[in-house]
């Protein structure tokens, strides 16, 4: 029996969260399970859960993961109104574990920029677009989730980054960029203000903690209405102790750089993004202002390089293909060591895997995004498919499909995620007066 759930929490935000852990399932619109209890077993009698103190059951309720705490909301007014209790989310705030998640959104075009325009509407019985949705996988349980942004997202914005359990959509065009922190639990929307520089599909990075939020806008600079270099970077900050920076923090990029994926990853107070031709790294150090390259491992037998961020490392995964070499073909993951410069070696996938992954990979390439313990690899071309590699486990498995996603010729592309049911470090933008946008 498949058992789901779709809830809201407001009319134009839903979430679809099944019950079953093993792989994904159908829609209903009810919670009960197969399994029934009776009043006399000791683990769920009445008597004994009735008498727990209001605080103690609280802190049990912020443990749970997130389709488990809105399946509890459906118990009783107390647990609905517990996402709107300050008391509970202080408290939320200080015990809640983190989940180290994926957040996936489907386009059918290629492109070299990781700033991808949405195709991720839903589409009525009239053909009307009324919707946004993405898709959520828990690495652990190997379950994906839909959610539906309804209509918070306005149209001309894309995903581009996240941190901290927010996620960025910039605006598609050209000119300067306007960026909107959304969380997709909550359907809450915060507005940057817009860069100084026009700019066409600049690299975006973004990290955020308790306390501040820093973004960095690189290349793709509008030279003119026609043309676009890779010439500056702009960055914009702002802090609980009530400083901030609007885009005023500017710096030059690397001379002949070119920002292969346009995605930034965040580590160690240094932003870092792939350069081609040949393959480097640069990087971008917050506090000095500075941008500087690092000579990437194995460079001229790189394919697919992507890098990322698992607790708080850089990593970087890619394919080394040259007939030359003494090893056999291959897909490897590198850790950059403390010193900045040097890289090491930490994982190799299984040759008989790897056989099987080149098959279906067919020379069209792959994406990860790492997160946690967690390196996720999406396959280009192969109707999502994809691998999850467990780093502390050692362990490498195929992904099920996301049953939500027909096969149509979209293409899913990933952002670290971490389901947060509050964040209130939007709030430090409310001091910043900002002109409403007409979307």
């Amino acid at each position: 029996m498949n058992i789901n759930m779709s809830m809201n929490m407001n009319p134009s935000f839903s979430y679809t969260f099944p019950i079953t852990t093993t792989g994904s399932t159908a829609i209903t619109n009810n919670i009960t399970t197969s399994a029934t209890y009776s009043s006399t077993t000791p683990w769920m009698n009445s008597r004994i859960w009735s008498k727990l103190p209001q605080r103690l059951l609280d802190r049990i309720i912020a443990f749970l993961p997130p389709p488990a705490f809105f399946r509890a909301r459906s118990v009783c007014k107390r647990f609905y109104s517990l996402l709107f209790s300050n008391t509970f989310l202080e408290l939320y705030l200080q015990v809640s574990p983190r989940f180290h998640w994926f957040l996936f959104f489907k386009h059918k075009t290629r492109s070299k920029t990781h700033i991808y325009k949405n195709n991720n509407n839903i589409t009525d019985n009239n053909n009307n677009n009324n919707s946004f949705e993405g898709y959520l996988f828990d690495p652990n349980e190997m379950t994906w989730y839909r959610i539906s942004f309804g209509l918070i997202i306005p149209s001309g914005f894309s995903p581009s980054s996240s941190s901290s359990g927010l996620l960025c959509f910039v605006s598609d065009e050209s000119g300067p960029k306007t960026m909107l922190l959304c969380n997709p639990l909550l359907g809450s929307i915060t507005q940057l203000p817009p860069t100084l520089r026009p700019r066409l599909f600049p690299s975006l990075g973004l990290t955020i903690t308790p306390s501040s939020i820093d973004v960095t806008v690189a290349g793709d600079d509008m030279i003119s209405p026609y043309a676009v270099k890779n010439l500056t970077s702009e960055s914009f900050h702002i802090d609980a102790s009530g400083f901030y920076s609007m885009w005023g923090t500017t710096s030059s990029l690397p001379r002949l750089c070119s920002l292969e994926s346009g995605r930034m990853v965040y580590s160690n107070g240094k932003f870092y993004c792939m350069n081609s031709s040949p393959f480097s790294v640069l990087a971008y150090d917050v506090v000095t202002n500075t941008w500087f390259k690092i000579q990437a491992p194995m460079r001229r037998f790189l394919r697919s390089p992507n890098l990322v961020e698992c607790k708080g490392k850089l990593l970087l995964v890619a394919a080394v293909e040259k007939s030359k070499l003494n090893v056999p073909k291959s897909l490897r993951v590198w850790c950059l060591q403390s010193c900045g410069s040097v890289w090491c070696e930490t994982e190799r996938m299984p040759q008989q895997l790897y056989v099987q992954f080149s098959e279906m990979e067919n020379g069209n390439g792959f994406e990860c995004v790492g997160n946690g313990e967690f390196i996720m690899i999406m396959i280009k071309g192969s109707d999502n498919k994809g691998l999850v590699y467990d780093i502390g486990r050692k362990r490498w498995q195929w992904i099920p499909t996301c049953p939500y996603v027909g096969f149509d010729g979209s293409e899913l592309h990933g952002f670290a995620y971490e389901p947060k049911l509050a964040t209130p470090v939007t709030a430090l933008l409310d001091q910043l007066v900002m002109p409403l946008p007409q979307f």
